[in-house]
């Protein structure tokens, strides 16, 4: 058993050995990070994972490539089919026929794609501070994706995602730091953002059609500083998904589960009891 909570249950998803977070009772919750230097699941949603769990069984995985899941040594660049295949496998694995969603900026992309593809796997869907419609790449953006590894690197990092720089705890800083300089991780994040970026963003795309007839229920959020993914993003989607609401706040980054937490809580979790 190990001490690092970042590493929970493990799961065999077509022979990719998939390790995700897992808790609470209720229908079920499926929670997607974001694309960050030493990112995981737990280190995206440990915050809020325990006012969720009180109401939907969380499942929080380390997505394709990411994490504590295995990385694959063919990836070179997002391929959105891929991690749309892996994540209906760990669906089928764990027998969930339909989930509630919620997507942070790459897991937004995500959480769409698998939306607009595979309609009846997805109940309620939110997304929160989403990439998944074509933008030109940011200077925040650039930043996350080209890391290299140092300390001070990454504690610059963390404060382009957050508004409010008080807000970014040492701890958290260190803790990313060392996630992304275990042993193979740099190497595989690299691969996944090769020169030019651009491709790779436009790769997370969702057709805006398809988005159109998205019959979901979305909720949708942003900080209205956000200078990774820009909330001019978001407001598009709630042009283009006809069921649609958007909130926008102010003074808040890219990381309105930290920065608004009490408040994302709180509009979420009614949001996702409607429907049952």
């Amino acid at each position: 058993m190990s001490n690092n909570p970042e590493i929970g249950e493990r799961i065999d998803v077509g022979g990719i050995g998939t390790n995700y977070i897992v808790t609470g009772e209720g229908p079920p919750l499926i929670l997607i990070h974001g694309s960050g230097p030493g990112v995981t699941a737990y280190a995206n949603w440990r915050g809020v994972l325990p006012d969720f769990a009180k109401n939907f069984r969380c499942y929080a995985p380390d997505t394709l490539g990411f994490g504590y899941t295995d990385f694959p040594c063919d990836i070179q660049g997002f391929a959105m089919d891929r991690w749309v295949a892996h994540l209906i496998g760990f669906m089928d694995a764990l027998g969930i026929e339909k989930a509630h969603f919620i997507g942070n900026s790459y897991g937004g992309a995500l959480t769409l794609a698998l939306a607009t593809r595979h309609p009846d796997r997805v109940d309620r869907a939110v997304l929160m501070g989403a990439a998944g419609l074509r933008f030109a790449m940011t200077e925040g953006l650039e930043r996350v994706w080209g890391y290299q590894p140092s300390l001070d690197a990454m504690r610059g990092l963390m404060n382009t995602f957050a508004f409010d720089a008080g807000l970014v705890k040492e701890e958290i800083v260190r803790s990313r730091y060392e996630a992304s300089i275990r042993p193979g991780a740099q190497e595989a994040y690299t691969s996944l953002f090769p020169e030019p970026r651009q491709r790779w963003l436009d790769a997370l795309a969702t057709d805006p059609e398809a988005l159109k007839a998205m019959q979901h229920p979305t909720l949708i959020v942003h900080g209205r500083e956000d200078v990774i993914v820009p909330f001019a993003n978001s407001v598009r989607f709630h042009e283009l998904i006809p069921n649609s609401e958007l909130h926008l706040f102010g003074g808040c980054g890219h990381w309105t589960q930290i920065e608004r937490r009490e408040r994302f809580i709180a509009l979420v979790t009614p949001f996702l009891l409607a429907g049952g």
